[in-house]
This record gives C-alpha cells, sequence and structure tokens, in this order.
C-alpha cells in the first residue's frame, strides 16, 4: 500500500470524509487511467464500452456483471511484449481465468502462470501449449504434477524440498526430465498489504535465501540429476508500485546464482522476477509504463551480471493484474439510498449517504479483506447535482460488505441508477463465493460495438445443484 494512501486510509475521517477526497470534484468526469481504453460517456450521458451502452447491457445481461474490454486487454499483452521483446511474458491466471482469456493471451503470444490443478484444466481446455504454461503452487498435490508431466508442461517452480522429492520420483517413474526453477525468498519487505506481500522471510512460499535453504535445493537438484534446473524464481508480492523491491530482489537471486556457479560450475540460463506490478485503483495510483518497468528491471540485471561475471539470464516476468485489471469493470443496480450523520450535531446534511448496490462482498472481497481502495461513477446518466461522499456498499449480512469506502457521487443518486466500480478485472471474479447464497456474475466481453457471454452468471439452480442432502 502507498504511503499517501494509507494515511488516507487510516487517518482520520471527518465529516467530508478523508484528505483526499476533501475537495469536490467533477462527478461526471472519467479518469482515464482507471477506465478500460474504450470506455467514454455516450451523447445521454452513459458509459459506453466499445461502442456499447452499459444501460444496453445491463438490460441483456443483468447485473452485477463483469464487463470485459477485449482489445484493452490484448492491447495490455502487447505493451508487455513490447517492453520486453527478449522474455517470456507470463499472464499469472490467478488474477482472472477461463478459457476465452486464455486463447486472448495465447493468440497474443503470451505465456500462462497457473498454480493450480483447476487453473491447468482451464489452461488444456482452451488449447494454450502445454510448453508456454509455468506450474506454481506452495503444496501441489502428487495429482496435480502427475498431470503436469503428462501433459509436457514446460516449467515447473518448486516450492519446498517435499516438492523435489514427490516430482523427482514421478519423473523418475515416466522416464521424463522436466524443466524446474527454484522458487526464492529474497526477504524483501515490499510496498503492500502483508496479506499479498511474499518475499519476507515469515510466509508460506518458496526456499528461504538468508537461512541457505534455497542453495541447498539447487545443489540437490544439481546433485540428484532427476530433474533439470533451468534457473530461479523470485516473487515479492502484489500491487507494489516502487521498483526498488524489484532491484533489491534482482540483486539478491543474481548473487545466488553466482554462488550456484562457483560451487558447481553451472550457471543457470534463466530468471524468472515474478509480477506484482501495480495499476491504479484511484486517482491516487501512478503505475509504472511496462517500458519504464523493462528499463529499470534490466538495469539492475545487467549491471549485476557484469558484478558478478555471469552471462545475462533469459528473464521471465508474470504480470497478471497489470493486463487484466484495468481492462474489466463492474457494473452494478442501485436499490437503496439512505443517508447516516457523520458530524456531532447528526446533521444528515453533513454526512455520507450509504449506495446499497445488487452485489458487493462476494464478487469483490478485496476492500474487505486488504482494505483495497476504489473508484465509482453514476453510469447509466450524467447528473447536474452537488457531489455528496458517498460509500457504495453491497447487499449481505455483514457490515464490512463494501465496495468502494469513500466516493463522490451526484446528490440524487437513486434506486434504479447503474454505477460502474473500474479496475475489477484481478481477482475480483477469481476471489469470488456465493456468501448469503448469492450467484456469482457473469463476465461479458465487448470489443468492436458487439458483446459476447464468457463466463454466464450463476443461477439458484446451480447453487441447489451441490446440494445432495
Amino acid at each position: 500500500m502507498r504511503a499517501h494512501e494509507a494515511g488516507a486510509l487510516h487517518g482520520e475521517i471527518g465529516s467530508r470524509g478523508p484528505a483526499w477526497l476533501r475537495t469536490p470534484v467533477d462527478v461526471n468526469a472519467l479518469v482515464p487511467q482507471l477506465w478500460p481504453r474504450n470506455v467514454a460517456r455516450g451523447p445521454g450521458g452513459a458509459l459506453t464500452v466499445a461502442g456499447l451502452d452499459v444501460r444496453d447491457l445491463a438490460a441483456e445481461y443483468g447485473t452485477p456483471a463483469y464487463v470485459l474490454d477485449s482489445d484493452d486487454l490484448r492491447e495490455r499483452c502487447r505493451e508487455f511484449r513490447a517492453a520486453f521483446p527478449d522474455a517470456d511474458v507470463y499472464y499469472a491466471g490467478k488474477a482472472f481465468l477461463c478459457r476465452a482469456v486464455v486463447r486472448m493471451i495465447a493468440e497474443e503470444g503470451m505465456f500462462l502462470d497457473v498454480c493450480t490443478g483447476g487453473e491447468l484444466a482451464t489452461a488444456l481446455s482452451a488449447g494454450m501449449p502445454p510448453a508456454r504454461i509455468g506450474f506454481h503452487g506452495n503444496n501441489k498435490s502428487v495429482a496435480e504434477l502427475t498431470r503436469a508431466l503428462d501433459a509436457g508442461v514446460g516449467r515447473i517452480i518448486v516450492d519446498s524440498f517435499t516438492e523435489i522429492d514427490r516430482l523427482s520420483a514421478l519423473a523418475r517413474e515416466r522416464g521424463v526430465r522436466p524443466k524446474v526453477l527454484v522458487r526464492v525468498t529474497v526477504g524483501v519487505e515490499a510496498h503492500t498489504h502483508e496479506f499479498i506481500a511474499t518475499a519476507h522471510e515469515d510466509q508460506k512460499f518458496g526456499f528461504s535465501l538468508a537461512g541457505g535453504a534455497a542453495a541447498a535445493a539447487a545443489f540437490k537438484i544439481l546433485d540428484e540429476d532427476v530433474l533439470e534446473l533451468r534457473g530461479l524464481h523470485s516473487h515479492i508480492g502484489s500491487q507494489i508500485f516502487d521498483a526498488g523491491g524489484f532491484e533489491v530482489s534482482a540483486r539478491r537471486v543474481l548473487a545466488l546464482q553466482s554462488q550456484i556457479r562457483d560451487a558447481r560450475g553451472v550457471e543457470l540460463p534463466e530468471l524468472d522476477l515474478g509480477g506484482g506490478f501495480g495499476i491504479a485503483y484511484t486517482t491516487q495510483d501512478d503505475p509504472a509504463s511496462p517500458h519504464d518497468l523493462a528499463k529499470r528491471l534490466r538495469k539492475i540485471v545487467d549491471g549485476e551480471c557484469a558484478a558478478e561475471n555471469l552471462a545475462v539470464p533469459h528473464l521471465s516476468i508474470e504480470p497478471g493484474r497489470a493486463i487484466v485489471g484495468p481492462a474489466v469493470f463492474t457494473l452494478y443496480g442501485v436499490g437503496t439510498v439512505k443517508s447516516v450523520p457523520l458530524g456531532t450535531g447528526g446533521d444528515a446534511a453533513d454526512g455520507r449517504a450509504y449506495v446499497s448496490v445488487d452485489g458487493g462482498m462476494s464478487d469483490n472481497i478485496r476492500t474487505a479483506l486488504y482494505d483495497a481502495s476504489y473508484s465509482a461513477t453514476l453510469a447509466n446518466r450524467t447528473s447536474a447535482a452537488q457531489p455528496m461522499l458517498a460509500r457504495v456498499v453491497g447487499k449481505h449480512c455483514e457490515s464490512g460488505d463494501i465496495v468502494v469506502k469513500d466516493e463522490f457521487l451526484p446528490a440524487d443518486v437513486q434506486p434504479g441508477d447503474l454505477v460502474a466500480v473500474p479496475g475489477t478485472g484481478a481477482y475480483c471474479r477469481s476471489m469470488a463465493s456465493n456468501y448469503n447464497h448469492v450467484p456469482r456474475p457473469p463476465v461479458v466481453a465487448v470489443r468492436e460495438g458487439r458483446a459476447r457471454l464468457i463466463v454466464r452468471r450463476e443461477t439458484e439452480d446451480d447453487l441447489l445443484a451441490l446440494d445432495v442432502g
């Protein structure tokens, strides 16, 4: 989490909201970096995406619904590939995965990172070339590893000594030699929420660098010669804006590369620096471009390899959120609006409006789980009404069921209106639940004036189908 954002979130909230919201804004304006490229205001004031009016999308597909700008997603794939022309760019499937997205990223020349058997099954069923799949996970089962070997997955990122033994036994049985990377915990404290920081020592992922486990894992693989050790892997967390953490991580991992070279005479040919690149959820966020990321990462890798007298390894990166996150917004229907006084005088005019929508924490748990910040806009029309401080909340039986903590919406927002929340492509559908037995929303892909359903809305029959009592 960024320092100024943390201050806004955890600082005192007065009668007009946190400090960064105290300047009234144009409630009809769209901040470009928060929205998919093909979103605009139509002649009647309603949002359009790829030429389609959101009112028509709501009428056809219902609300809530995730709306994916397909061309925006594809363009972000192209930007990363152009910025890293000599690297393998893996789309991190955990951000959001379905067969349509697998086909899109495959057509754009991307690789794919999966971390469960279900994600692997989705990738294979959509025709992703197995050689372009990397398989992560801290507790891969025998069944999952068996399927990965039988499918011919290109890279398996090993995460424990148990997994090394498990994978080695399966490889011997099959007479194959899978290519693996060792996941290294580099001890970097990324500036992000503690639940999504993954490179500090006290957490479940990878082999400790400081404790010597990472070197021991690499030596074990090299000495046993059952698995083909291709390189090292590091991932420091998610929603990261400060490239300094990546620089420290690269420096430490390359020092381990040098140690392995000196001890075993082997220069590992690959280095995966992971992903976690941040996106803009509010106007306070200023993410780096793929070009800038590439420039900084290349500079540190080239410099450290020269200092260690190492050949520059073949790089891999794993953007997920940075590709799909900004390409999607969630479209909600407003059900109720109520004013709550915040000032000591109990004046409702000096308070906050609670705008309740027909979704909530079942389709976006990130606000409740990570204290994440989002933006919102009135989507079905523009308004000349004064801005009011609003909190967009869901329909679930939880006081923490909040979608957008603080946002200015027009004071005349009312039941029947549509509200759109940008930046919901990453993790929202992936982490969606059926809390309170609410069916999960559909995903609608739009392109050049046409919409198609790529994940259908769940129904009550779907919920009951699993109930065999």
